[in-house]
């Protein structure tokens, strides 16, 4: 196995391989996360089946990017294969952007956690740019927060930096947040041949979910579970239970991402 690659064997009921394309670690002070650690989710893991998640640690995300990459980096070497990880750029960091270089080039971290409502900043901001740069020049995807009808992370903006860095893999996260968002989502992602929708949301549901499918195709899809802010199991559960052909639930559950981290890491 290489640094980057999927773990192998472990299974979902039915023997499909999952990847959960959107997950954190650590804790966040307007969510009751009875566990936040590493070791947690890939137990959490191992009871669904899962076989890697795609993570950024929490306090990266909020308060301190640097201190929460390097808790990120730790995990990863705890747990190799079964974590992956998304360092967080803070764009409010004048160093931000070698640190982030520095970051996408250590084994297991396979791309970048942008968060525009957390920083307060548009994501096609100029500020930004540097972290897609290093995505492009490293090979590695984007993954962004997005919501919509936000000033910040709207789906329009992800159309904008989407067209400005083709080459580079975005992961629209929540896939607009909101089900009157996920029309706009659907939109973009009909433009934007780079862009990917990614499933984990609390009011995402499994109808939502068949809709989506049926409107850009299950290969512009990844399922995300926004672990460990939300239950994994609620949102592995939606896309196991929704009226999905069978190769279009796999492609969700598996395929996609792993056909991102693939072109991502050549």
């Amino acid at each position: 196995m290489t640094p980057l690659a999927p773990a192998a064997g472990v299974r979902a009921p039915g023997g499909l391989r999952v990847i959960d394309a959107h997950g954190h670690l650590g804790r966040w002070g307007a969510f009751a996360i009875p566990d936040g650690s590493a070791a947690g989710l890939v137990a959490m893991m191992d009871r669904c089946g899962v076989a890697t998640a795609c993570v950024s640690h929490l306090l990266a995300v909020g308060p301190d990017a640097r201190a929460g990459n390097a808790l990120l980096l730790k995990a990863l070497a705890a747990h190799p294969g079964r974590l992956l990880g998304y360092a967080v750029h803070n764009p409010h960091d004048p160093e931000a952007a070698p640190r982030l270089r520095e970051l996408l080039a250590v084994p297991g971290v396979i791309g970048v956690k942008l968060h525009p409502e957390v920083h307060e900043l548009a994501l096609d901001d100029p500020a930004y740019t540097p972290a897609f740069e290093a995505a492009a020049d490293h090979g590695r995807v984007v993954l962004a927060h997005s919501e919509h009808d936000s000033r910040w992370a709207d789906a329009p903006r992800f159309v904008t930096v989407a067209s400005r860095h083709p080459g580079v893999p975005l992961l629209m996260g929540h896939s607009g947040l909101f089900p009157q968002g996920y029309g706009p989502a659907a939109e973009a992602a009909v433009r934007c041949p780079s862009l990917v929708l990614e499933t984990c949301g609390s009011r995402m549901t499994a109808r939502h979910l068949t809709r989506l499918v049926a409107e850009v195709g299950a290969d512009r899809i990844a399922f995300g579970s926004d672990a460990v802010f939300l239950d994994l199991r609620i949102g592995l559960g939606r896309v196991l239970l929704a009226d999905l052909a069978e190769d279009d639930r796999e492609q969700v559950l598996h395929g996609t991402m792993a056909a991102l981290l693939s072109r991502a890491t050549g």
